[in-house]
């Protein structure tokens, strides 16, 4: 008989971490039954849940150009440095962190290498006047986000975010992809020994795992972690995830 496939993706909600996250790969690549956690005092789980913000992640659209310094008559002077700054402000719709060679990408006559020296005159000038931002490295990008001193105004001024919690399915996967990247759909089912399908479909939907599909074997798609995964596990990269004998070396 085949192996049921798994319950719906919010079902079974429990805390994850990185601990979690590594616990499972082990699990799922050794067989062994998973051990029970402790209970904190006040009766919550030991580990701390993670958020993971439900809404869908919007398809990619067509960008408008952006201002450049030579066709501009505003008050705002438009040179590489305010651009920068214009494009960390707006972000984009996925959310993910600004590469320097995107940014290049986008202005005239600017190279991935001239970003990070924009970026620290943007942090001196914020610094200089006491504002209460700066830009921070994210992966491989920036961010433009408050200072640590002020984050919490800004959780209460948008309150509680909502949560959803992952299911021992979706753990599961997102550690097999995690450590093994990239990997196809059914090597993923067979590791587990069951169908993965939706579960992957639900963590591309959520941000958690992105999708490649090669050239060569286009029907075969490959499954890769995101920025947004490193964000929730407060990771700058994957070589920061916890190892172990079964994930083997980075």
């Amino acid at each position: 008989m085949s192996p049921a496939p798994d319950p719906p993706f919010e079902s079974q909600p429990q805390g994850i971490s990185l601990d979690v996250l590594a616990e499972a790969f082990a699990q799922v690549m050794g067989g062994q039954p998973r051990r029970t956690e402790a209970a904190a005092p006040d009766g919550e789980p030991a580990v701390a849940p993670a958020a993971v913000e439900a809404a869908d992640v919007a398809p990619p659209v067509a960008e408008p150009p952006l201002p450049q310094a030579a066709e501009a008559d505003d008050s705002c002077p438009l040179n590489p440095r305010t651009i920068l700054e214009a494009m960390l402000f707006v972000g984009n719709r996925e959310n993910r962190p600004l590469s320097g060679a995107r940014a290049a990408e986008l202005m005239r006559d600017v190279e991935a290498d001239e970003i990070p020296p924009l970026v620290d005159e943007l942090n001196r000038s914020y610094e200089a006047r006491g504002a209460p931002y700066r830009v921070v490295g994210e992966g491989d990008g920036y961010r433009l986000t408050l200072c640590r001193e002020l984050r919490a105004l800004r959780d209460r001024f948008y309150g509680r975010l909502r949560e959803a919690r992952l299911s021992q399915a979706a753990i599961d996967v997102l550690a097999l992809v995690a450590y093994q990247q990239p990997l196809t759909g059914e090597k993923i089912s067979r590791l587990r020994g069951r169908p993965s399908n939706p579960v992957l479909s639900q963590l591309v939907r959520r941000g958690l795992l992105r999708i490649e599909r090669p050239e060569t074997k286009p029907r075969a798609p490959l499954y890769y972690t995101t920025d947004r995964f490193l964000r929730l596990f407060n990771l700058q990269s994957l070589d920061d995830l916890p190892r172990s004998e079964e994930a083997g070396p980075p």
